[in-house]
């Protein structure tokens, strides 16, 4: 072993510079380092926008949301609410109704969902950090109910704040039963002003209108029913310890889910495109790294009279094949270490520094997210030895079957 590694290392350093075959070995260090130190930051990247995606919905989804496991409403056990806000991790529980209705202002329409919530979802939830305009409020001076209204939907509406004349009118549907010829008799109403506007995402600008809950549980007729319980934590990190417990008092016919599994199909769909990315880039890799079979197939042709003295010598095939792997070993992996200190630095100073910006059209973020994993470093290393293993075998392989007698 000490021995291929000896003569690997002999080449790898060889002193002819105006060597071609030292040239192309040079060529495909360059192209590895490239492409691992590309890699690695497009795999940081991804990991950034997701951060930045559930940082984004923490804004407005609670740490853990219990929802049933059948149908879209249930009937909550006092006993078993009661014993959810005496876990010491927990610092509030909510409950909520959710339900699309028709929200009209003017001559505007538009379908939403309507979120009933308690007054004090308010004081626990960061929303208020989202405002744009308006307070959090739920209630007036007088009691009267407040709508906290997406921007999105401020837009589609052109909403104004300042109409003391034209309130939001939410219709939603009653059961219907043959027979019914008013129209007016088809549609519970409920009347209400914007009391402040909301941005946090498109996805939640465009379809929420924030009310109070017993106005909404009147609208829907929900009576006790509700469509979730949103459980905020004291520290976000007990979720998966606080999660366990919740599902245990409540039983198989409810759901609880954390933070990352209430937008599973978003995550997921992200974690596949980043997969299909990191295999595009590594045929990219593989690419870059055919120089380092050329370069190996000459090195055999070369020095085939070094081989046969070493035959003659007594060396095995597959000390001589051991030679070969390891010179291209030392070529792929001299490049992909420059190639991973690049990507890590870089990485590195875009989360310090943000040296490239999102563009001024970018309201959220100023540069582009960014985030290390150990994870993504060890799987393109990874990779990296699968491709250097494939790229390497064949001209090793051939150079240890040379039994060429060197001419004296």
């Amino acid at each position: 072993m000490w021995i291929s590694l000896f003569f690997a290392r002999r080449y790898f350093k060889s002193k002819r510079k105006k060597n071609f075959i030292h040239f192309i070995s040079r060529v495909a260090m360059f192209g590895v380092a490239i492409g691992t130190a590309a890699l690695v930051i497009v795999l940081s990247v991804f990991n950034g926008l997701e951060g930045v995606l559930l940082e984004l919905y923490r804004g407005f989804d609670p740490d853990l949301k219990v929802l049933p496991m059948e149908g879209k409403s249930f009937t909550p056990s006092k006993y078993q609410l009661e014993e959810i806000r005496n876990f010491p991790e927990v610092s509030a529980v909510s409950e909520i109704i959710e339900e699309k209705a028709l929200v009209q202002y003017r001559d505007s329409r538009q379908v939403v969902t309507i979120k009933g919530v308690e007054t004090a979802y308010l004081a626990e939830s960061p929303l208020e950090d989202h405002l744009v305009s308006g307070t959090s409020r739920l209630l007036n001076e007088d009691q009267k109910p407040l709508a906290l209204v997406g921007r999105g939907i401020q837009f589609l509406l052109s909403l104004s704040m300042d109409d003391p004349f034209h309130p939001l009118r939410i219709y939603y549907p009653k059961n219907l039963r043959p027979g019914v010829l008013n129209p007016a008799d088809a549609y519970a109403t409920l009347t209400v002003f914007p009391g402040g506007v909301f941005s946090i995402e498109r996805e939640f600008d465009e379809n929420f209108i924030l009310l109070p809950l017993d106005h909404v549980a009147r609208l829907t007729r929900y009576g006790n029913k509700r469509s979730s319980l949103e459980i905020r934590l004291h520290d976000p990190s007990s979720a998966p310890g606080v999660q366990k417990q919740i599902k245990s008092l409540l039983g198989d016919s409810m759901q609880v889910l954390n933070n990352r599994e209430q937008h599973a199909s978003l995550l997921k769909a992200l974690k596949v495109e980043k997969l299909f990315v990191f295999i595009t880039f590594s045929f990219i890799l593989l690419l870059a790294s055919f120089n380092i079979f050329f370069s190996l197939s000459l090195l055999a042709i070369e020095k085939k009279r070094d081989i046969a003295m070493l035959f003659a010598m007594g060396a095995s095939q597959a000390m001589v094949q051991r030679i070969f792997l390891m010179q291209g070993a030392l070529t792929a992996f001299t490049g992909a270490g420059a190639g991973l200190i690049t990507g890590v630095v870089i990485c590195l100073l875009q989360q310090e520094f943000g040296l490239i910006s999102m563009g001024a059209e970018s309201s959220i973020l100023q540069a582009y997210p960014i985030e290390l994993r150990p994870g993504d470093l060890i799987l393109v290393f990874i990779s990296l030895v699968s491709i250097t293993l494939l790229i390497s075998f064949r001209p090793a392989y051939l150079a240890a079957k040379s039994s060429l007698i060197p001419k004296m």
